[in-house]
């Protein structure tokens, strides 16, 4: 009838993501590192991301340590790139030293690798952000050493800083762990809570509160739905796809603290 309301069946909004590298050097990066005699392993691009996506669902199910490890990751995501930012103007200063008279064409791989992206945390994103930034410096560090700007062990002192950057965020969310924990726990100082604050040590007050949140954390969804290692029930996805979020509830401010 005319005065029925339309109703539409609307299914999930996605987007094919891949990431295209041009250096082996970010292509370790993405890959990670073994562990070898004396030195730990640390995760990829990949690892990172996938840990991203847990700390996210942790968040939403209201465990107060998946917020504070969002926070610290966030921080650690800040500083990374503006040492990435402060290598591309070293690099940048050295090739403006060209002759006009010679033109130097961007330096591009003839075969460069493109990995699928699924991520579902903004986190993840800023990670792929900064080792697309690291792929770029990495290009322009090889052609500002081939034409002859800078030596080789200023070229490999440089890509080893940048590197460093990377795996060393990558190295700090390889540690977060799910609490298993809800403010609830906390707010009743019941067994789980004391357990986590035995294993995982105490929280700032700010964060335990919920009134200081990463600018990315997610709404919270106290239902109490949550499997062990913070992980939702369903199929797990490995097409190259991202479900993008499309809610029509109101936007909670409280969430974005």
């Amino acid at each position: 009838m005319a005065n029925e309301p339309l109703q539409l069946n609307l299914g999930s909004l996605r987007s094919a993501m891949a990431l295209t590298l041009h250096t082996h050097h970010a292509s370790r990066i993405w890959h990670g590192r073994a562990p070898s005699e004396g030195r730990a392993g640390i995760i990829g691009l990949a690892g990172f991301v996938s840990a991203m996506n847990k700390m996210k669902r942790g968040a939403e199910q209201d465990d107060p340590y998946s917020d504070w490890w969002m926070i610290r990751i966030e921080d650690k995501l800040t500083q990374t790139k503006a040492s990435l930012q402060t290598l591309r103007e070293q690099v940048d200063e050295v090739l403006a030293n060209v002759p006009s008279a010679l033109s130097l064409g961007e330096n591009l791989n003839v075969q460069p690798v493109k990995l699928p992206l699924f991520i579902n945390a903004q986190l993840g994103f800023l990670a792929v952000f900064l080792l697309a930034d690291f792929d770029t410096i990495a290009r322009k560090l090889i052609l500002a050493h081939h034409a002859a700007l800078i030596d080789r062990s200023t070229m490999e002192r440089w890509l080893n800083d940048g590197a460093h950057a990377l795996r060393s965020l990558f190295s700090l969310a390889q540690q977060y762990r799910y609490s298993g924990t809800q403010r609830d726990d906390f707010a009743a100082n019941n067994a789980a809570a004391r357990a986590a604050l035995e294993k995982f040590g105490p929280l700032p007050q700010d964060v335990l509160e919920g009134t200081r949140r990463s600018h990315f954390a997610p709404p919270l969804m106290r239902r109490g739905l949550q499997r062990a290692g913070g992980e939702t029930k369903g199929r797990e996805r490995t097409e190259p796809v991202a479900v993008l979020q499309d809610e029509p509830e109101a936007f909670d401010e409280g969430d974005s603290a």
